[in-house]
């Protein structure tokens, strides 16, 4: 080799040694005088990237997954999105110097690619404690997510998954009831329950929605349900509502000798005509009302204070949800909504189906439903859970399942969900060609014949069909059900998936 390439071979390595140690330069912070320098500086140079920190276990954590913009580093836009969810600007204020400013500001600490997805990145971001209100999901959603999502350096972002400390997680109260009272409440206990909304959601009067209601309870139904939009419109003001379905709860359990609810959507324009609403469904009787998501965090918060305060189980409808959740690259993970609304306070949510009308992978919706129901979540990517959660005694949150569901569908429903759900068959149940009651009671007794095969140890996944056949023997309403609905599927690629699948090992 001649001296001339060997010259040339040294010129290269050494322009690649100095432009990585220009990199690390420009992700470094920079300290003392040269930190606060007026002037811009990248957000690595200002501390908000520090790939040494190891969380502490008071910190409160987040998972994003970050699209940057060709050229931004990752480790930059990781940097960003710590800064602009924290204390950081664009450029450097001097007032920084005025607080704890090194503690305060939080640190993405780590990076890493998304398998299967280039140019996306896990960014992991710890925040220290002190940074918000004990107690408040506003004042959490509002750093977290207030301010970082219009970023012109980030194509894409979203919000994966959250851990918080056992710390915070004691400042809120949580679900006012919880799973196992309300079984208590409502004496139903081995079986999910029955549930459906009634249809059409929109145009009935006061006295036939409370006709729908009755048919539904007294054919075998848990529950019957307003929906999201039903609230006090001409055609069905809510204090008719909430009379007739009251009547109609009443005379099922007097026919049943069963506990029975209905969801009263106490949903209004403000919170006076919210608690007017629920005070009335109490005065009533009514054992559970209802909110949608729509209405703020503060507000469902407050709501669940006067739950707990009024012994009321309180059911939430995740109104709106699908605008930011649904999508894989921006947007906020419904396990993240779901941690949210455990904090928050709600007994009721819905979180999917897996087998109905509504987006829901497996893997993702069974994620969500851990979030809501166990004591303690360990880490399970295969199932979106990036983070270990202890819920510290916080009630768990009964999972809802709801949107184009039938009688057919049971094993699978029970499957997958478990035994801790609301089964909701709105047009399942309404949709019956033998009416209401005859839907009611297809649903129910498809749901205890698949619950007594299970205790016996049948495998009900493969043998699911032929033990509703066989009830179906025996129960007009169920073998109608099966004749109507049993085909029907909503096979669709579902949008929001894990990116973790368990592989087979190799021996």
């Amino acid at each position: 080799m001649n001296s001339s390439a060997v010259t040339d071979r040294a010129v290269k390595e050494k322009a690649v040694k100095d432009n990585a140690v220009a990199g690390d330069e420009q992700k470094r912070a920079k300290t003392g005088a040269a930190r606060y320098r007026a002037g811009v500086l990248k957000y690595a140079q200002m501390g908000y990237w520090n790939p040494d920190y190891s969380p502490a276990p008071t910190d409160v954590l987040a998972l994003f997954r970050i699209t940057p913009q060709d050229g931004v580093e990752p480790e930059e836009a990781a940097a960003a999105v710590a800064g602009e969810s924290s204390t950081a600007t664009w450029t450097v204020v001097w007032t920084d110097r005025l607080t704890a400013c090194d503690r305060y500001r939080a640190k993405a600490y780590r990076v890493d690619p998304v398998p299967g997805a280039p140019g996306q990145y896990f960014a992991y971001i710890a925040y220290d404690l002190d940074l918000f209100e004990p107690g408040s999901v506003a004042n959490l959603t509002a750093s977290v997510i207030g301010n970082v999502f219009g970023f012109k350096p980030l194509k894409a972002l979203r919000l994966e998954d959250m851990r918080f400390p056992v710390a915070y997680v004691k400042t809120f109260a949580g679900p006012p009831t919880g799973i196992v009272v309300e079984r208590e409440r409502l004496d139903k206990f081995g079986r999910p329950l029955l549930g459906a909304t009634v249809k059409p959601k929109l145009g009935l009067s006061g006295k036939n929605y409370g006709r729908v209601v009755y048919e539904a309870l007294k054919g075998g139904l848990d529950f019957t349900k307003d929906d999201e939009n039903i609230n006090s419109q001409p055609f069905m003001h809510w204090r008719d509502r909430f009379l007739y379905c009251m009547e109609a709860i009443n005379r099922a359990q007097a026919a049943t000798g069963e506990v029975k609810g209905h969801y009263l959507n106490v949903t209004a324009g403000t919170m006076e005509d919210m608690y007017e609403r629920a005070e009335f469904a109490k005065e009533l009787g009514s054992v559970i009302v209802m909110i949608d998501l729509v209405i703020g965090y503060t507000a469902i918060q407050s709501m669940s204070r006067w739950a707990r305060r009024n012994d009321m189980i309180l059911h939430l409808h995740r109104a709106g949800h699908s605008t930011y959740t649904r999508q894989k690259s921006h947007g906020v993970s419904f396990r993240v909504i779901s941690k949210w609304m455990r904090l928050a306070g709600v007994d009721h949510i819905h979180a999917g189906t897996v087998v109905g009308k509504l987006e829901g992978d497996p893997n993702s919706v069974q994620g969500f439903y851990n979030v809501l129901r166990e004591g303690r979540n360990e880490q399970d990517l295969q199932r979106g859970i990036f983070f270990e959660q202890d819920w510290a005694g916080l009630h768990g949150v009964m999972p809802v399942a709801s949107g184009g569901i039938h009688a057919g569908q049971m094993h699978q429903l029970l499957h997958y969900l478990g035994e801790d759900v609301v089964l909701q068959f709105g047009g399942g149940t309404i949709g019956h060609p033998m009416g209401i009651a005859a839907g009611a009671t297809a649903n129910r007794v498809a749901l205890e014949a698949m619950v007594l095969a299970r205790n016996e140890g049948r495998d009900i996944w493969n043998e699911g069909p032929q033990i509703l056949a066989t009830a179906a023997k025996d129960c007009a309403p169920l073998k109608a059900a099966l004749d109507v609905w049993g085909e029907i599927t909503f096979n669709y690629a579902s949008t929001d998936t894990p990116d973790f699948v368990p592989t087979a090992n190799v021996a």
